[in-house]
């Protein structure tokens, strides 16, 4: 069976989170997303893991969907499928250095997850935040989380990140190794993050045994599935976790990622001076702000460039593809020159939903006839740009994402006189 999955995303008990990240409306957008497998977010919150417990019930092996009340009918609900992970922040010190790692916990059932909040709970205050903050080491997560279920799955977040990340330069580590000692055997993929992608990583000889995933770490439902992974297998947790473990391109098909200059941390730079530099220009520098004198805050492609001993553009042989994609919402918007969250980008988006299934199918398989019956011409030829590659990204920088261009400054759209199909 094929279907997208997209494991990481935060609850509303995660700080900056909004209040709309219930299971209803998990439930809701995933379907308009396109995304089957869905994380559930946060299960070491006593709150939500209370609700996760009232109202999904067991689907598949490990997953689990949502109830049928009153409320809410079964129709179309409960297709969505529920698989049990939780962030976890962990700052240390360790090597004369505070380490601050964010890593993502899958766990089999929700007796697992009881067994790994006990002991969570005797180290910090879960209730405090959806993605608890915990003086652990790295390792002794691992070690934790593993004797509770050697079931459980380990997966170091938005890895290049400068802040919270395994290999972000404010407060990472330089290899896996360093980071998880003899629990390193048990990592078997990282979390690309937004703003680097698969090719960048492919740059690390280290990670050739290390399989590339993608979330869209969403704080709001209409984020979900930013990045996402698709499979072919069985819907079941073992399938899924066993798919990412051994890399069989044939069950494990490939990543969707933003164009990673995208991302707010690609290219290096100092937001309150509004400055954004190349990781050339930033050694120009010695990577001080040339405003302030402070220093810069080094991005993923810097991070990328000082641990490669690779040159740009090598394949391993036994890496999963991916394809780069735009949320569907912001090609809209720059097809129309309108913003995100206006009228009649909304109204678009929900026609296309509507006419043509949902935002992945939009994005990844409607031919460009069949988009150009059910929409504006430049919004379908927005579409078919971005699947090919042709957009031009004005690259993110220290919290700051970047901007994308489908259309150059000095071409000449074919706009329609014609009305929106609303």
């Amino acid at each position: 069976m094929r279907f997208i999955a997209d494991f990481h995303l935060h609850s509303k008990y995660s700080r900056a989170t909004s209040k709309n990240m219930d299971l209803e409306n998990l439930d809701k957008w995933a379907k308009i997303k396109g995304i089957k497998v869905l994380g559930t977010a946060d299960f070491t919150h006593p709150e939500w893991f209370k609700n996760l417990r009232e109202k999904l019930e067991p689907a598949e092996q490990g997953l689990y969907k949502l109830k049928k009340t009153a409320d809410l009918p079964r129709g179309k609900a409960g297709e969505t499928r529920f698989i049990l992970s939780s962030e976890i922040s962990c700052i240390y010190s360790k090597g004369g250095r505070v380490r601050k790692i964010h890593i993502v916990v899958f766990s089999p059932s929700f007796e697992i997850c009881e067994k790994i909040n006990t002991q969570l709970g005797w180290i910090g205050n879960l209730k405090a935040d959806g993605r608890p903050i915990l003086g652990l080491d790295a390792k002794e997560l691992a070690k934790i989380v593993l004797n509770a279920s050697q079931d459980c799955f380990i997966v170091p977040s938005h890895a290049w990140t400068p802040w919270f990340s395994i290999f972000g330069s404010r407060s990472g580590f330089d290899s896996i190794e360093e980071c998880f000692e003899d629990y390193t055997k048990y990592i078997y993929a990282i979390e690309t993050g937004l703003s680097s992608d698969p090719m960048m990583n492919w740059r690390l000889s280290a990670l050739d045994r290390i399989t590339l995933i993608s979330n869209g770490d969403a704080h709001s439902p209409a984020k979900l599935g930013r990045e996402a992974n698709v499979f072919d297998t069985e819907l079941s947790y073992s399938a899924i976790i066993e798919a990412i473990k051994s890399k069989n391109p044939k069950k494990f098909l490939y990543t969707i990622e933003f164009f990673p200059q995208e991302g707010k941390y690609h290219y290096d730079g100092h937001r309150a001076c509004d400055v954004s530099l190349s990781p050339q220009e930033s050694k120009k520098c010695n990577n001080i702000c040339p405003n302030c004198g402070k220093p810069l805050t080094l991005g993923v492609l810097n991070r990328v460039e000082a641990l490669a001993d690779r040159p740009e553009g090598v394949k391993p042989k036994a890496a999963i593809p991916f394809k780069s994609l735009i949320p569907l919402e912001e090609i809209i918007a720059n097809a129309l020159s309108k913003g995100v969250a206006t009228k009649t980008v909304n109204q678009e988006y929900q026609n296309l939903i509507k006419e043509l299934g949902n935002e992945f199918e939009v994005l990844l398989n409607i031919s460009e006839k069949n988009l150009e019956a059910n929409t504006l011409p430049e919004i379908a030829q927005a579409i078919i740009r971005v699947r090919q590659g042709k957009v031009q990204v004005e690259p993110g920088y220290d919290g700051v994402f970047g901007k994308i261009k489908i259309f150059s400054k000095g071409e000449q759209k074919k706009l329609t006189k014609q009305n929106t199909l609303f």
